[in-house]
């Protein structure tokens, strides 16, 4: 397969293993002195400006304009993905150990096939409901609800919603009238995503809480120029050359690499519940993503009859 995909392709899917699963540890170490909505509002402020700055004057700038339909598209995509997803996650990690933390985002995929069903009326194929079946079996097991688990719960809960957020976040922005130029439209939610996260830190009133170290300027930084720069940068390159079941791959390496580096680096607890909870999540990704470029008749959803030509436009 390397020789088959070339050795570019397996560098740059390595950068989006090790970069991505290495921001959950960056974050933990971030959260320990900053606020956590005031921080993801400094990296998405950040790395939204200098994104839209690069791209915008690049490609078709008139047939592909930023106008009022756009900003709006990008507010609810952006408040989806970088609000509730990296908001809910900064603000879980501060009880919530990093590899755990990762393991429940990485439900993401189940969550898309499981909205996709029934909200827009996408069939599963039965390995997807087996995946879909085994996941969140291995997150009730993470997670412990009943029992007397380590985890604290109500984090876990924030992070699980972050991840259902950022599942329909990708949904949404299917049909949605964002920039069709991706790196546009990324900075563009980036950007008004961070707004948003300024706007509730400051709601909160996280700045005068803030703490400022060496070790979560660092970090943050490495969020800012790791995740968002040269991960992404990565992971949009990927997405043009090589295969997306292969590119799909990062959804159950991260949470494996997240693990291993919170024992490493931060001397995070690895149980025998954690492992056997973490592999039935990697599983039943892996189950998910494999069958998910396999097309199916469409069936009814909450926003699609049956029969129907599409699914209806939910674009802002």
């Amino acid at each position: 397969m390397a020789a088959r995909h070339g050795a570019r392709v397996w560098l740059a899917l390595g950068i989006v293993y090790v970069v991505w699963g290495s921001t959950f540890i960056a974050l933990a170490i971030v959260v320990r002195d900053l606020p956590p909505l005031l921080a993801m509002a400094a990296r998405h402020l950040v790395a939204g400006g200098v994104l839209l700055a690069f791209a915008l004057p690049r490609g078709d700038r008139r047939g592909d304009p930023v106008g009022r339909r756009q900003v709006g598209a990008a507010l609810v995509f952006g408040a989806l993905l970088f609000v509730g997803g990296h908001g809910g996650l900064a603000w879980a990690q501060q009880t919530v150990p990093a590899g755990v933390a990762a393991l429940l985002v990485g439900s993401i995929p189940l969550w898309v096939a499981l909205l996709d069903r029934v909200v827009l009326g996408r069939r599963l194929h039965l390995s997807a409901w087996a995946g879909v079946l085994l996941g969140f079996v291995g997150l009730a097991f993470l997670v412990d609800p009943f029992g007397e688990g380590s985890v604290d719960r109500l984090g876990a809960l924030v992070i699980l919603l972050g991840a259902a957020s950022w599942a329909a976040g990708s949904l949404y922005s299917r049909g949605a009238r964002l920039p069709r130029r991706p790196l546009v439209s990324a900075g563009l939610a980036s950007l008004v995503g961070g707004v948003l996260l300024l706007a509730g830190s400051l709601l909160a009133g996280e700045p005068g809480e803030a703490t400022l170290s060496r070790d979560s300027l660092l970090a943050l930084g490495y969020l800012i120029v790791a995740g968002s720069f040269v991960g992404f940068t990565a992971y949009v390159w990927l997405l043009r050359v090589a295969p997306i079941s292969l590119v799909a791959t990062y959804a159950y390496v991260n949470p494996i690499v997240a693990v291993a580096l919170g024992w490493a680096l931060l001397g995070e607890e690895l149980t025998a519940q954690m492992a056997a909870a973490g592999l039935a999540i990697v599983v039943a990704v892996a189950l998910v993503v494999r069958v998910s470029g396999r097309p199916l008749e469409r069936g009814r959803g909450l926003l699609r009859r049956r029969g129907s030509a599409a699914a209806v436009d939910v674009a802002a």
